[in-house]
């Protein structure tokens, strides 16, 4: 690869323009910091956040607490949760819902003009604040797209994808992006003080996703080749009521038709949840993923019957889901909706500090791209777009405490706005999917991850040089494979059928390096098929 041009990005660049990009962006921009967003090659879908359904928990009702909230949390990452990291996401949620109210995000309120909370599985308060029932996702990130455009300190570009870390020093002092995805297309180096990853998450990793295609763990592998720690990998969590059609990704029928009362049935009408867990379908989502899982392997269908607890108000008290299920020919009014787990939040990530640092020094790690430590092996429901915000902020106060004031940048060339033809890597990526979904999913076997192990190491040994983006996507497979390959338990979103059990000696984060990945015992030679 040619040495690129180099395009001075003020004090903080930031790639990925979700919530958490967004969020961190304007923080540092009212704190008078010059900020450039790598707003990426147009995909379908578009960011993660913006498919969004269920809502952000916050300890606001009169009955609740921030310890409630934070005990919560802990409870439901099974044993790995960080506790002050649990205790500061309580902490400043409200703060933070204040925030994004100033933004002009219209939360749902009840007649007397207070929060609207509701519920969520694993939660022992109602507290999940949201828009339009399930519109959440879309409407903050509306208004942040409104607020981040009209800034004069945020300098969005659009066109161009990290690839690869720049560091001189031993820091990190930028990125190297790339205006689209194929091998030849033109690169430039974004270069700033402080440089933040917000790039999401790994669910487009898997055949069966609620997440949009650009959800492949690009930030993971990029940070990782470059060396950084990165911890809880192995933690995918399955969403247990995506709605089971060809649709890819799956539309999610969001968890708070649960905190509505709707049930999981059988084909027969019985209750799947009945005597498995005392919360019944707001179990926490890895059990309730399981067992919906089991059962479809065994050969049942497992439904989403909502006519009891929402009926005729469906329309337009969850107008997502509802156009989702009308498109698959249900009508959830008057018919149970058919669902199965799909993958949708990766819980590990590259490990960050409490201001969001990483191990490389420079380097900020914001949302589902980060491991904070505050959702553990399983996160909390609603607590995802919570983290976006709380450590948002709190990545925006260190790098502006440390902030010289950088001259506002030029602008920057165009980049892509849409990919230039079909992904010279369609085939391969496809193939990684299915085995993926197949042998690192819901439940996991030595044999099925060493087969999968096996596939990503051939992809990865006829790799062309220069496919940066395509190596960080194996290299977010390879970490996440060989992590579950080595947690010889079962816990939180990660199931191991060959050591059902929990282990109390694994009651504590493995943080690996692509490196360790690289060194996990080699597959075994005849497992060399997806």
């Amino acid at each position: 690869m040619t040495k690129p041009r180099e395009h001075l990005a003020g004090d903080a660049v930031i790639a990925g323009a979700g919530m958490a990009g967004l969020f961190t962006a304007l923080k540092l921009a009212d704190a008078g910091c010059q900020v450039t967003v790598l707003a990426g090659v147009a995909r379908p879908g578009g960011a993660t956040s913006t498919w969004a359904q269920g809502g952000i928990a916050a300890a606001l009702g009169p009955d609740d607490s921030p310890d409630q909230h934070a005990a919560d949390t802990i409870a439901a990452g099974d044993g790995l949760v960080d506790a002050a990291a649990a205790h500061l996401l309580a902490e400043d949620a409200a703060a933070r819902i204040a925030d994004l109210e100033a933004l002009g995000v219209p939360f749902d309120r009840t007649p007397d003009g207070s929060l609207a909370l509701g519920r969520e599985g694993a939660h022992a308060r109602n507290r999940i604040v949201h828009v339009g029932g399930d519109c959440a996702g879309s409407a903050i990130m509306a208004a942040l797209g409104k607020a981040a455009s009209a800034h004069a300190n945020i300098h969005i570009v659009h066109g161009w994808n990290a690839a690869e870390l720049v560091i001189d020093g031993g820091a990190v002092s930028g990125f190297i992006a790339r205006a689209g995805i194929e091998t030849d297309a033109p690169h430039l180096a974004f270069r700033a003080p402080a440089t933040v990853l917000a790039t999401g998450g790994v669910g487009a990793l898997y055949a069966v996703t609620t997440n949009p295609p650009g959800s492949r763990g690009h930030g993971l592998g990029l940070a990782a080749r470059a060396g950084a720690r990165v911890s809880d990998v192995e933690f995918v969590q399955f969403h247990p009521t995506a709605i089971a059609c060809t649709a890819d990704p799956a539309p999610l029928a969001t968890e708070a038709l649960r905190g509505e009362g709707a049930v999981l049935l059988r084909a027969d009408g019985a209750r799947l949840m009945q005597g498995i867990h005392p919360d019944l379908e707001l179990a926490p989502r890895d059990i309730v993923a399981r067992h919906i899982a089991m059962e479809i392997a065994n050969g049942g269908q497992v439904f989403l019957d909502c006519r009891a607890a929402i009926g005729a108000a469906f329309p337009k008290r969850f107008p997502t889901v509802y156009a989702a299920a009308q498109q698959a020919g249900i009508d959830p009014v008057t018919q149970p909706i058919p669902v199965a787990p799909a993958a949708h939040y990766h819980m590990g990530g590259v490990v960050t500090n409490l201001a969001g640092a990483t191990s490389l020094a420079g380097l900020y790690a914001c949302g589902e791209v980060a491991r904070t430590g505050a959702h553990g092996a399983n996160r909390l429901a609603s607590n995802s777009l919570l983290e976006t915000v709380v450590f948002g902020a709190r990545i925006a106060a260190d790098i502006a405490a440390h902030s010289s004031s950088a001259a506002a940048p030029s602008a920057a060339p165009a980049g892509r706005t849409a990919p230039r033809g079909a992904d010279p890597h369609a085939a391969e990526i496809a193939k990684l999917r299915h085995s993926m979904a197949r042998n690192v999913g819901v439940a996991r076997t030595a044999r099925a991850l060493e087969t999968t192990l096996a596939l990503i190491r051939d992809l990865d040994a006829q790799c062309h040089a220069d496919a940066s983006g395509y190596r960080n996507v194996l290299a977010a497979a390879h970490l996440i494979t060989a992590a579950a390959y080595r947690r010889r338990e079962s816990r939180g979103g990660h199931s191991r059928t060959d050591y059902p059990q929990t282990d109390i000696s694994l009651a504590h984060p493995l943080p690996l390096t692509l490196a360790d990945a690289y060194a996990t015992a080699p597959p075994r030679p005849t497992a060399r098929t997806a």
